[in-house]
């Protein structure tokens, strides 16, 4: 070549490629980068609890021998792990209880530990199976037990786009269990059309006003579809609301990413819900709107409540997609929840639905944008 480009300047413009592929990934695919950046900080945490265990081991060994005389041991408190504690007592095999009584939270067909099956299925096929099991679901998925009276009616709220895949497999999944906590609920898929980027948020609300509008259920769950429970003792009643359900989730090494994390299963009673004007309608893309939802719930002064133990335990169904991109703006909203939590949420949302009735659930499609909830000025 007559004009030959010095190395340097090809090793600049390597790193200046390398770099721009990946901020575009950080940008286009948030959920893979984040998965993967949680599972370092998993390791690194679980390297830590394990040196500290063995350390504990030691520890014990040498109390154990201070506290032992000829050969008998004495008792010593040591500090019992939340996984440790004593677990809750559930009603035994047997158990009778009459058509006139309330169900009660704690049923014996609550077993713990559940087999997660992660086969795809076809919708018709779900709806086939789980109706012939049980004939007392009603058109649009409602249902509630015959032998006791429901202590709760809870609305399962599942945002819905392009994931054909995975809405039967949770229903597969969780009408059973549902049945068995002997709740009467409903589901409602809130499938969001037009090009806009996903709006999680705004499609929660959307939810609660049309279940409303069928029903005055007692309290909400809002429920990523991709979110499978490993432990039927997870109870979705209203009971400790408001109450974050997916504690430990195995693409996050079964470890909470942050403390104020309260994404992936959720709940609120409905008059939670009316008080903190709902979820923000602001947050369009990935991420940001389940940490606006947590500050909402920490300024109503409520408190939130986890599953103990094993029983927050949630398996995520594989993705064959990238996603949605990442919504750049969250931090900037998030510095202001506070003020615009008075106008961005239930009390200005405008949207037109269309309702359907499906044999499993209700479904609520809709085309959204901006200009449907704005915002004043805060």
């Amino acid at each position: 070549s007559p004009f030959p480009l010095p190395r340097s300047f090809l090793g600049i413009l390597f790193l200046f490629s390398l770099s721009t592929s990946a901020l575009y990934f950080i940008y286009s695919a948030p959920g893979i980068v984040n998965e993967y950046v949680f599972m370092v900080q998993a390791r690194g945490i679980q390297i830590r609890e394990n040196v500290r265990n063995i350390g504990a081991q030691v520890l014990e060994q040498v109390v154990r021998g201070a506290y032992s005389i000829n050969g008998t041991d004495y008792a010593y408190d040591f500090n019992l792990s939340e996984s440790d504690a004593p677990p809750t007592t559930y009603l035994p095999e047997g158990f009778t209880y009459l058509p006139s009584q309330v169900c009660p939270e704690k049923l014996p067909s609550m077993k713990g530990r559940l087999e997660v099956n992660m086969s795809e299925v076809s919708l018709e096929e779900v709806e086939r199976s789980l109706l012939e099991e049980d004939l007392g679901m009603a058109l649009g998925g409602y249902w509630k037990p015959k032998d006791c009276l429901p202590r709760w009616k809870v609305a399962i709220l599942v945002p819905f786009r392009n994931r054909h895949e995975h809405l039967p497999i949770l229903m597969r999944h969780l009408v059973p269990v549902l049945q068995k906590q002997k709740l009467q609920f409903a589901f409602y898929v809130i499938e969001q059309g037009g090009t806009e980027p996903f709006n999680r948020a705004m499609l929660f609300n959307v939810g609660y006003k049309e279940a409303m509008k069928d029903l005055d259920w007692d309290c909400l769950v809002f429920h990523d579809v991709d979110h499978l429970m490993e432990n039927d003792r997870n109870y979705y009643g209203c009971t400790d609301m408001p109450r974050h359900f997916a504690v430990k989730l195995d693409k996050y090494s079964y470890m909470l990413p942050y403390n104020e994390f309260f994404g992936g299963v959720s709940g609120l009673t409905v008059k939670q819900f009316q008080k903190i004007n709902g979820f923000p309608n602001a947050f369009w893309g990935w991420g940001g709107e389940d940490d606006d939802l947590w500050n909402r719930v920490q300024y109503a002064n409520f408190s939130v409540s986890r599953p103990h133990g094993e029983q927050g335990r949630y398996m995520s169904i594989p993705h064959h997609h990238r996603g949605e991109v990442q919504f750049l703006g969250r931090y900037s909203l998030l510095r202001h929840s506070k003020e615009r939590q008075k106008v961005d949420g239930l009390n200005n949302l405008n949207y037109s639905p269309i309702v359907s009735r499906r044999p499993l659930y209700t479904n609520i499609t809709v085309s959204l944008s901006r200009k449907l909830a704005p915002i004043a000025d805060y």
